[in-house]
């Protein structure tokens, strides 16, 4: 019997997330410079991996619950492990449980290829240099580079900027409840990235806090931080869901509310665990909601 691999590839969440005018020129041309500290939180996605018998020596993923297009970023993480280590000794099935929405700003798509990659690696008994390791994300996608660099558990916290690429790790906060709410809505991040472009032409960017100042703000009090998402307003008005969602998030007792990634998950901060469980009772009946720890 082939032996099966189980693996889980944690969400995340952003605290800030300072999306910058598209680049021009330079190495990161053509895409958006962000500032943003990444955190991951206890909703994960399951991957069950068997390694496949014979000369199959591709990748086929399977998930119930939703249908995945041929190409995805668990077949994009697994060519590209082969072409920077030049290692295609077998093949693998993904067998692929999703915990975590989908196109909701959370990164499941790319927690599930980094949770692959180290797969692979334990599959192959090696260990990437970061170099790979970032070679590989580059060819999957920019929130790729700050799950690589998570621990072994694939928990973290960093500041993350540039395109993505730029990851600095540091301690992460344990002590905050997280209230998802999924507004039921799939915001499209080229459609949000587009509506930034856009905001720019107009200059109506919201003013973000210092990069510099990021972490000092997020250890303190969350009731006092001043970070904001560049994505909220445009996207919030795009999509009137996410606009009432929020409101109700913030009228919930939330310390600190913002929009995910480019959305569409919402989410509320809470020191009380109890204090979330209360809000996701009061909003459960109107929207799908979760209480998460921060890891």
């Amino acid at each position: 019997m082939l032996c099966e691999l189980p693996v889980r590839a944690y969400a995340k969440v952003n605290f800030g997330l300072n999306v910058l005018p598209l680049q021009t020129s330079g190495v990161n041309a053509g895409f958006h410079n962000i500032e943003s500290i990444f955190q991951t939180v206890d909703l994960f996605d399951e991957l069950v991996v068997t390694k496949q018998a014979g000369n199959v020596k591709t990748c086929t993923v399977c998930c119930d619950s939703m249908e995945l297009p041929e190409e995805n970023t668990l077949t994009l993480a697994f060519r590209a492990f082969s072409e920077v280590t030049g290692k295609n000794d077998f093949g693998i099935h993904v067998q692929l449980n999703k915990g975590i929405p989908s196109g909701g700003g959370l990164g499941g798509g790319s927690s599930d290829g980094a949770s692959l990659i180290k797969v692979l690696e334990s599959l192959y008994n090696i260990k990437l240099t970061e170099s790979q390791l970032s070679e590989i994300a580059a060819k999957i996608g920019s929130d790729v580079f700050f799950f690589t660099r998570c621990n072994e558990n694939g928990t973290g916290c960093a500041l993350v900027s540039g395109r993505g690429e730029i990851v600095k790790n540091i301690q992460g906060r344990t002590d905050l409840f997280l209230l998802l709410v999924f507004p039921g809505v799939s915001s499209s991040t080229k459609t949000a990235y587009s509506l930034i472009d856009e905001m720019y032409e107009r200059s109506e960017v919201p003013l973000s806090p210092d990069f510099s100042c990021y972490e000092e703000i997020y250890r303190g009090n969350p009731a006092s931080w001043s970070f904001i998402n560049t994505f909220t307003p445009v996207i919030s008005k795009e999509y009137p869901e996410i606009a009432s969602a929020l409101k109700c998030v913030r009228e919930s007792g939330a310390v600190y509310s913002e929009v995910s990634g480019s959305g569409s998950t919402v989410f509320g901060v809470f020191t009380c665990e109890q204090q979330a469980e209360t809000a996701k009772s009061l909003l459960g009946d109107k929207w799908s909601c979760k209480v998460c720890r921060t890891l």
